[in-house]
């Protein structure tokens, strides 16, 4: 069986078109190892906010596909990214998840390693035939850079600059980071879980307004009437989806939190935090009180960065291609460094009742997910639509696609940029 998309079209361009993507890509395994070859190992993928190693000698693992890596800051307070991978037979020289430490050695071998991945012991050196030079023996050192603290990684050495390539979405990275109300961001916590589906059908859901007051219905049930109302935006007009370029979007669920730094002090503050109101009235002053208070609930809007990450009012989404039909999904709750420990205590409960393994949000997506991915073996050939809101799709002055956020523009600017990736030899 074949559709109107795949007619007079050739390789991967011919999966991917404005309007509809081909079922195969949640379901064809090729297109699967092809994805992780063209768009995971070639371009700027997330791995850790600088919060998660705040010191010298701190580090992290993380995924880049399947490809393991260490992320550190070395002695001179600079971020590495390093292949988990020992130059002699291939062993993780890194296994903890984080901590500190002075250096990696394998335990295989033994073979050590700086920081900065610098190969700096290897045990009775003498039985190699020849002199094997420490300095051409590194772990391998990926490309890194970082902006408003999110710290990105790249197996392609010539890769464009970071921030060329995030373009307008820095604008919003910039205010997503307001939420911190004059203190820092920092990684309180996170949890991980599994679904059994493709990465781009989560990769769509960040910016899928349409779905929220449906699948999340039991949530929007068992929140006070105020909190139900901030995220009553279903017809809200100026509750709208930008599609930002290089794949990246936001949707914006509350409007007046978009910019938490302009207040005209009119909004009344939610009776639900009269407790943290209270306690931080005794010691700060009524201005800051409210700047706290109004980004108790993180940022009015959802920021999808092409292909890994969300940041998603208050918490980044992390999500990670196991197979074409499994994810990982990390979930990083986010907290105010430095901040009051009640305020950072009652960000942590409002991400549970939601975000966390047993809260009211992340089961319901999870199921919803994993629907998706059974239903496209039903006929793989038959087309995903992301045709809502096309027809009023417009473009503002920034040079934005823009549509309500019901609308599917997200969710065309990430295919647009997947269809660009895939079609590059």
């Amino acid at each position: 069986m074949s559709t109107p998309i795949m007619e007079n079209q050739d390789g991967f361009s011919a999966l991917a078109s404005t309007d509809r993507v081909a079922g195969q890509l949640y379901t064809d395994p090729d297109i699967f190892e092809a994805e992780l070859e063209k768009i995971f190992y070639k371009t700027w993928v997330w791995v850790a906010h600088e919060s998660e190693i705040p010191d010298k000698g701190s580090f992290k693992k993380a995924m880049i596909g399947r490809q393991p890596v260490i992320v550190t800051r070395d002695r001179k307070g600079s971020f590495n990214v390093l292949l988990n991978r020992c130059r002699h037979r291939g062993a993780s020289v890194c296994e903890p998840d984080k901590g500190k430490a002075n250096g990696f050695t394998c335990p295989y071998h033994s073979w050590s390693y700086s920081l900065d991945g610098q190969l700096r012991g290897i045990p009775y050196p003498e039985g190699y035939e020849g002199v094997i030079e420490k300095k051409d023996m590194p772990l391998q050192k990926l490309r890194v850079e970082s902006y408003a603290g999110m710290i990105f990684a790249s197996f392609n050495a010539d890769i464009e600059p970071l921030e060329d390539f995030l373009g307008d979405a820095k604008l919003w990275m910039d205010r997503f980071m307001m939420q911190g109300a004059g203190y820092g961001i920092k990684v309180q916590g996170e949890h991980k879980f599994r679904f059994d589906g493709n990465w781009k059908i989560q990769l769509e859901n960040t910016t899928d307004g349409y779905h929220f007051p449906i699948v999340h219905r039991s949530w929007m049930a068992s929140v006070d009437a105020e909190t139900a109302d901030m995220l009553s935006f279903m017809t809200d007009e100026n509750a709208v989806t930008h599609a930002l370029g290089n794949g990246h979007s936001v949707a914006i669920m509350v409007p007046e939190h978009v910019d938490l730094d302009a207040d005209d002090g009119t909004e009344e503050l939610q009776e639900r935090f009269r407790h943290i109101i209270d306690e931080l009235s005794e010691t700060m002053p009524a201005d800051q009180v409210r700047r706290v208070v109004r980004s108790m609930h993180g940022a009015g809007f959802n920021l999808n960065l092409f292909p890994n990450v969300a940041m998603s009012m208050s918490f980044f989404r992390v999500l990670r291609p196991i197979s074409v039909n499994e994810t990982e999904i990390q979930h990083l709750a986010l907290g105010l460094d430095g901040g009051p420990e009640s305020v950072n205590r009652e960000r942590l409960r409002i991400h549970e009742h939601f975000q966390g393994p047993f809260g009211f949000g992340t089961p319901d997506d999870s199921e919803a997910w994993d629907r998706v991915q059974r239903g496209a073996y039903a006929n793989p050939e038959m087309p995903i639509m992301v045709n809502r809101g096309l027809g009023r799709e417009k473009t503002v002055d920034e040079g934005w696609k823009t549509s309500h956020v019901t609308d599917e523009s997200g969710m065309r600017e990430s295919y647009s940029q997947w269809k660009k990736m895939m079609s590059d030899d």
